[in-house]
């Protein structure tokens, strides 16, 4: 009892917190604000998990062709606009951490248990995804599951608490947001402003990592964006190199065939220059990171559908294509039905009306529109038809 005396008579006393900021009128507008950007985050989040790890029913289109793109940099964004109207909420009601009595009736001390999972997992949300778009991984765990298993957790948590707060923020939206007698400093309207000028430029100086200028990662409209991979040697942004995925030697390699397998009348073993002597498609496409950047770029090679025409594959085949690459965790990628009936799902061989170069996926790479750039498998060595 002594200690927990000592440890009450250290707390704030509640007439110690003076600013005219700790309102509640504030508080529930911007907890309209956060809430619309966790929402936003939360619906984009579970969009971007399932394009990169679709369960085996869900096929997704590949048209419109910007839709992954727009998605991602939604995502991206308004997990940014979260992080101002995090600061400046949990500014506003700190405050009620410290009411008498600390914890209560058990209903009270529940409410405040749900509080926590909400600020703890919405801090780790937004620091380690700030982190994952900067690409930088200072953890020892995988960031894809944890952080899907997080946002579970705290748009959960952040239902719970709107269901117990709504008729509270009812009210208070319904009051105009006086100050009372002036004394200096920011008016709560002054803070509102403020807050919303802080997130708007945070996300209108990150927006430009989003727009696919052709030839360009838009680096000169992004000035806040924490990481923009550079620019490969043919004007599209490159993540791995052909160095760091260990293929130079066998993408290199003189007797280099492109082999089409599995559920079809007749495999194929295909050269370079065989490939370039098929019919020859050219799309231009946007490639598009689940950090947020996306280039456009004008890609030219075999359509799939035409390679799998040949080798006698039904119409339609979803099909399992491999990497040179022998090590990571997309070496291999899956193409639905919608991606393999698409003409603009190409096996490139040429970017921007260049050959293509090693570090972009030479000697062929798949391409193809309103997928995850880390399904555009580059290096390809075999095409498996699996039905």
């Amino acid at each position: 009892m002594g200690v927990l005396a000592s440890v009450r008579s250290r707390l704030p006393e509640p007439r110690q917190f003076t600013s005219r900021l700790h309102d509640a009128g504030v508080a529930a507008r911007l907890g309209i604000a956060l809430g619309t950007t966790f929402t936003l985050c939360m619906v984009t989040g579970l969009v971007s998990h399932y394009f990169q790890h679709p369960p085996s029913w869900l096929l997704w289109p590949s048209r419109p062709v910007n839709l992954y793109r727009v998605n991602q940099g939604v995502h991206v964004l308004s997990g940014l606009a979260s992080v101002p109207l995090l600061l400046a909420k949990l500014w506003t009601v700190y405050p009620k951490l410290f009411q008498r009595p600390i914890l209560g009736t058990v209903g009270h001390a529940v409410e405040k248990g749900f509080v926590l999972v909400l600020v703890g997992g919405a801090t780790f949300q937004l620091v380690t995804g700030s982190f994952n778009v900067a690409a930088t991984y200072p953890w020892g765990f995988s960031f894809v599951p944890v952080h899907f298993a997080m946002a579970i957790v705290v748009y959960g948590a952040l239902v719970i608490h709107v269901g117990h707060q709504i008729g509270k923020v009812r009210h208070e939206i319904k009051l105009p947001l006086t100050d009372g007698p002036a004394s200096g400093g920011l008016t709560r309207r002054g803070f509102l402003a403020t807050v919303a000028g802080a997130t708007g430029v945070l996300v209108i100086g990150t927006a430009g990592q989003t727009v696919p200028l052709p030839g360009s990662s838009a680096r000169w409209l992004a000035p806040f964006a924490t990481h923009l991979p550079k620019v490969g040697p043919q004007g599209v942004p490159i993540r791995t190199g052909a160095l760091g995925a260990g293929v130079v030697e066998a993408a290199n390699d003189a007797g280099y065939k492109l082999t089409v397998t599995g559920a079809v009348d007749r495999e194929l073993a295909l050269s370079i220059d065989d490939l370039r002597a098929l019919p020859q498609t050219t799309a231009e496409l946007p490639i598009t990171c689940v950090e947020g950047w996306s280039a456009i770029g004008t890609w030219r090679g075999v359509a799939l559908r035409d390679l799998l025409a040949a080798a006698g594959a039904a119409p339609g085949s979803p099909v399992r294509v491999f990497s040179l690459q022998e090590r990571g965790s997309y070496i291999a990628s899956d193409v639905d039905r919608p991606h393999v009936e698409d003409a603009s799902t190409l096996l490139a061989l040429e970017l921007n009306g260049e050959p293509l170069h090693i570090d972009h996926g030479y000697p062929c790479r798949l391409i193809a529109p309103n997928r995850p750039g880390v399904l555009q498998t580059k290096w390809l060595t075999r095409v498996e038809v699996t039905a």
